[in-house]
């Protein structure tokens, strides 16, 4: 004859499987939280910013057109585009000049709204070869009747 053994019945729970569940749901997380930023259509030249205050000097101006060609309104002619050197050549003077008078002048980069957007990172990083220490990037304003 058999004899059967009586367990007694476990009281505590094996928290084991929900440890690998929250694991698992972590790495997932992990991985798709970056994603969920990528992606997104954003139109960057139309802001409603508020203009900045006039100062006694002008800024100094570097616009991008559609085709990509820089542009300095401190040029002798702002008519026609610059080089990447002569857009270095030409701000780092500027800004060796503004040292020597212990006063700054602004630098913005103004990009046309069909432009790659890698031609104005490109531009910010030349301004920042020139020894520009900021840069600001100018918009359009979209606020209607204020």
């Amino acid at each position: 004859m058999r004899t059967r053994i009586k367990r007694k019945p476990m009281s505590e729970i094996n928290v084991v499987p929900y440890i690998d569940v929250m694991l698992v749901l972590l790495i997932i997380f992990m991985i798709t939280a970056p994603l969920l930023s990528q992606g997104v259509k954003v139109n960057l030249p139309k802001a409603a910013a508020k203009a900045l205050a006039t100062k006694e000097k002008t800024p100094i101006i570097v616009s991008v057109d559609a085709k990509g060609k820089y542009y300095l309104n401190i040029a002798q002619n702002p008519q026609l585009p610059v080089t990447d050197q002569e857009l270095i050549s030409e701000i780092s003077t500027q800004i060796a000049a503004e040292k020597a008078n212990n006063s700054a002048r602004q630098v913005l980069v103004k990009g046309d709204a069909n432009v790659n957007y890698g031609r104005v990172v490109e531009a910010m990083v030349l301004l920042q070869h020139a020894g520009v220490p900021r840069v600001g990037l100018m918009t359009e304003d979209n606020r209607k009747g204020e």
